[in-house]
């Protein structure tokens, strides 16, 4: 029996889907405007291990996962998602190109990344900008049902029509930030956008008024003008269209529980006046060396950055399966180099079993109970290693593991295949393994760069390099 905390209700209970065997799960994902970080994939790893254990539980998910490529603004950062630029065109602007370009640059880099972690692949992935349409259709209905008003900038979800607000969180948690000056216009501090004018009361654009220079790359005529989406309604009209009005699981980072994920509750109930979503599952957030993450701190590190010091994308997850989902975890370079190795014995002790065959019940059992047990991971990997250090046959433990992988996602099994590697290429790994020594590590990353556009990879891995041959779409 599968038990899971809910956010909602703020108790764990036992999980029972809508409509079995089906189950429609939705998780928040990516704004692209730049490189996802490891703490947004401690919750998109989170959600991976909620989808394996309910794939382990025989059920048939629909997982769907949203690309926010429009709308979120910089004012989200100091507590009023409504404020500031619009990420994407930030990101442009910055980086001299066009924001259709900064999309699908870090969504392919998102995507990338996800592939590397070994994350199960949703059933649907949807693009905000895909899906323009659905979202003025939404904020349509509301408009119809009184539930919203017009600003000069925008309109907006009135909370006070909607008795219910704010009920997934504290609401007051659900506030204006204390950083930023109160938007006037505004009927009460909760309310938020759901329909940004590009220009004031949401006119078209006049040529004789308008610098050209200040018009935005994304923008949409809609009955109350040219603009674009606010953040919160994508999820609602993406969720409604690929799960219906009444799902089962919505997941996200604890970052979304106090604003983001209420807003998606009101809007979407105020027009179906049902429940939008009977669970709602939250990942906690993580320290880096003690230190909260942030850019200006740099210390928020990608994917790229852990696997460009020789990291395996695995020892990552490894990682994050070691702390409930629910508690705040801190990262360090030793604690992911211990993952590693831990990880990297695991695999050799398992590369000496024989033929999987029959399976351990006993472990596979205790397995079950934790995985069930709001997902706790680490007690599932508790028993995974008692497996290993058994006395049970290897083949038996062989199938055990196996199963277990499953819901770990850790490609336990994977071994290194032989690649032929062409004398000049060996020739210069020998040079940067002797660079390696010396610790001139700047002129060794160059040769592994070279040694990349060569077609081949390097990991790095308990004092030894292996050689991988690159796909020709990772080149």
């Amino acid at each position: 029996m599968l038990k899971l905390f809910n956010s909602l209700t703020r108790k764990i209970e036992e999980f029972k889907p809508i409509s079995p065997p089906q189950v429609g799960m939705y998780t928040c994902g990516p704004t692209v405007y730049d490189f996802a970080h490891i703490g947004n994939f401690r919750t998109y790893i989170t959600a991976d291990i909620l989808h394996r254990t309910l794939l382990h539980n025989r059920y048939k998910v629909k997982f769907v996962m949203n690309i926010t490529d429009v709308g979120h603004l910089t004012g989200d950062n100091v507590g009023d998602a409504d404020t500031g630029e619009d990420r994407m065109e930030k990101s442009a602007k910055k980086q001299g190109k066009s924001a259709w370009d900064i999309a699908k640059f870090y969504t392919d880099a998102f995507l990338k990344d996800y592939r590397q972690l070994n994350l199960l692949a949703p059933s649907v992935l949807c693009r905000a900008t895909d899906h323009i349409k659905e979202q003025i259709v939404f904020v349509q209905e509301l408009e119809k049902k009184g539930f919203t008003y017009k600003t000069s900038d925008g309109i907006y979800f009135d909370t006070s029509k909607f008795p219910d607000y704010g009920k997934l969180s504290n609401l007051d948690d659900i506030q204006e930030g204390a950083r930023v000056e109160a938007n006037p216009e505004k009927k009460n501090l909760r309310d938020f956008a759901l329909w940004k004018f590009t220009y004031p009361n949401g006119r078209s654009f006049n040529s004789a008024q308008d610098d050209n220079a200040s018009r935005r790359q994304m923008e949409w005529e809609s009955p109350w003008g040219i603009g674009f989406p606010g953040w919160h309604i994508e999820c609602s009209a993406m969720s409604v269209k690929y799960l219906g009005d009444n799902f089962d699981i919505h997941a996200g980072g604890m970052d979304l529980a106090s604003t983001h994920h209420p807003n998606e509750i009101a809007q979407t109930e105020a027009i179906t006046g049902r429940q939008f979503v009977k669970h709602w599952m939250h990942a906690a957030f993580i320290l880096v060396d003690g230190k909260r993450m942030s850019k200006s701190m740099g210390n928020n590190y990608t994917l790229s950055d852990l696997t460009e010091k020789g990291f395996d994308p695995a020892a990552l997850r490894y990682l994050y399966l070691q702390t409930h989902y629910r508690k705040e975890l801190n990262f360090t370079f030793d604690a992911l180099e211990a993952s590693q190795n831990a990880l990297t014995k695991l695999k050799e002790e398992i590369a000496t079993f024989k033929k999987p065959r029959i399976g351990c019940a006993e472990y596979e059992e205790r397995f079950l109970e934790a995985i069930n047990d709001d997902l706790n991971m680490p007690q599932a990997l508790a028993v995974l290693w008692e497996l290993i250090k058994s006395d049970y046959p290897t083949g038996a433990k062989a199938e055990s593991v196996a199963r277990m992988d499953e819901v770990f996602g850790l490609n336990l099994f994977e071994v290194a295949h032989t690649v032929e590697i062409p004398e000049t290429v060996q020739k210069l790994i020998q040079e940067r393994e002797q660079l390696r020594r010396e610790k001139r590590f700047h002129l060794a990353d160059g040769l592994r760069h070279k040694i990349r556009k060569m077609g081949f990879d390097l990991r790095d891995e308990n004092k030894k390099t292996i050689v991988s041959r690159l796909l020709p779409s990772d080149k």
